[in-house]
């Protein structure tokens, strides 16, 4: 028969005591935190979970702030074509005033220097920027989209345009083509004011040009209802993101953190059970020499 020494009993208490000791530890840990996985170790299936659901939630946070970028830009794009618009209309008025026959040359080169100030704020909005970037020049750097001329040379990059990613599988625009917007060369929007501008000078009847405006003021309209579309696009996406957001939060929680109730029932109960074990164990270990000598 193998002989239970008071040593070996002193050593198994010891061992008791102390897994006693580092489940209450744990317990505490938990309750205080607020989280059911501290470490790796605590729960390896339940830590690579969470890793995948926070990349997510990094992925869905930068989704954000594209988005919110790319309604900034879009934004500045709508205010630009919304004052384009209220511009070519303002000078339209101007030429129809222009062909009534009893205007005097003074009252016609009144009307010409307001069509010439009408074309320098058209240009302004051509070349609108957002943070320093060209909203009507794709991705070039060019210090500006439109080059003043006559007529004003486009100084984009044809084809290039910037993009945000909305998602995984999706992007969206955010600059608008400058060309197809107000035109190039002598198609442009400003040969047509210029031409305006010049028929009044000259005595002509600017309204032969009515028609090649109001070509450019659709341009400039159909540029607005893309920009609209955009705008309606990254709302749903942010609203859709918002959504997706809330459910990786709750996966996360899920995964991460504990139920407080059960926390604290599981505190107390291991509290009860180190109680216990401490005194359980200073009745079962026998006296000592020490004992004795007190």
């Amino acid at each position: 028969m193998l002989r239970v020494t008071s040593q070996t009993m002193m050593m198994a208490a010891e061992r008791s005591l102390g897994a006693g000791q580092a489940r209450l530890a744990a317990a505490q840990d938990r309750a205080s935190s607020g989280r059911r996985i501290a470490r790796p170790s605590d729960d390896p299936l339940g830590t690579g979970d969470a890793l995948r659901v926070h990349a997510e939630i990094a992925a869905t946070a930068q989704y954000r702030r594209n988005i919110d970028n790319g309604t900034a830009w879009l934004t500045t794009l709508d205010s630009a074509l919304g004052g384009a618009t209220a511009l070519l209309r303002q000078v339209r008025d101007l030429a129809v005033q222009g062909g009534n026959g009893s205007l005097t040359p003074d009252g016609k080169k009144a009307l010409a220097d307001q069509v010439d100030g009408a074309r320098k704020d058209l240009l302004a909005a051509a070349n609108t920027q957002y943070l320093g970037r060209n909203v009507f020049a794709g991705t070039s750097d060019a210090p500006s989209a439109f080059i003043d001329g006559a007529p004003p040379v486009f100084n984009g990059s044809p084809g290039g345009s910037v993009q945000r990613r909305l998602s995984a599988d999706q992007t969206v625009r955010v600059d608008a083509d400058g060309a197809a917007v107000f035109g190039t060369g002598a198609a442009s929007v400003f040969s047509v004011l210029d031409g305006i501008a010049a028929d009044l000078r000259s005595g002509a009847d600017p309204t032969a040009r009515l028609q090649a405006l109001d070509g450019g003021i659709r341009a400039v309209l159909s540029g607005r209802a893309d920009v609209g579309t955009r705008l309606a696009q990254l709302e749903r996406a942010g609203s859709d993101l918002m959504a997706h957001q809330t459910a990786l939060e709750s996966q996360r929680s899920g995964i991460e953190d504990v139920d407080l109730g059960k926390a604290a029932l599981d505190l107390q109960l291991q509290q009860t059970a180190y109680q216990a074990a401490l005194a359980v164990t200073a009745r079962a270990l026998p006296p000592s020499l020490m004992d004795f000598l007190k």
